[in-house]
């Protein structure tokens, strides 16, 4: 399947996925829709991927970059920094990048105790298991998928919601 998004190329940008706000609510899509607005963030203002020695590896890591709010979205995780963070795990276990690794480092040593024990009894043990139990997440053609129902796509991806847990 990454062959295909490699020949194709598809980019995360609103002229490519701006029909996802016009799907019906149980879809994907809409869900991406929603989880975007609700963040007033434009896929269009991501900068541009730097210092790779090939088209090709540049393209792979903007796509890695783009597919985070869809993965955001599958794993219903919000944007502060628990959700980032338990996020980075999961691409840790699904990408194996260092930076992935030394991101959840970082992000945890500035969680207060209160954050700090919640993450590691409730997010942490999820998003390993939720990393590894789910599909190659880098080889998904998320946009063939907008139109599907969100609990469905969860389910064929092996995709494990986040707790729903008090912070």
């Amino acid at each position: 399947m990454f062959q295909e998004i490699l020949l194709d190329r598809p980019r995360v940008i609103s002229s490519n996925v701006g029909h996802a706000w016009d799907l019906p609510a149980n879809t994907f899509g809409a869900a991406y829709a929603k989880f975007m607005g609700s963040r007033n963030f434009s896929p269009d203002d991501r900068p541009p991927v730097r210092f790779m020695e090939t088209d090709e590896l540049a393209y792979v890591a903007m796509r890695a970059r783009e597919v985070h709010d869809f993965w955001h979205t599958l794993f219903d995780l919000p944007t502060n920094l628990i959700g980032e963070s338990a996020l980075k795990v999961i691409e840790f276990e699904q990408m194996l990048l260092p930076m992935c690794f030394l991101s959840v480092i970082g992000g945890t040593a500035r969680f207060n105790d209160k954050q700090r024990s919640l993450f590691y009894k409730h997010y942490f043990p999820w998003a390993v298991q939720a990393g590894m139990k789910s599909t190659d997440l880098m080889c998904v053609y998320y946009e063939k998928h907008f139109h599907e129902d969100l609990e469905v796509v969860r389910r064929r991806w092996g995709i494990i919601p986040a707790p729903s847990v008090q912070q």
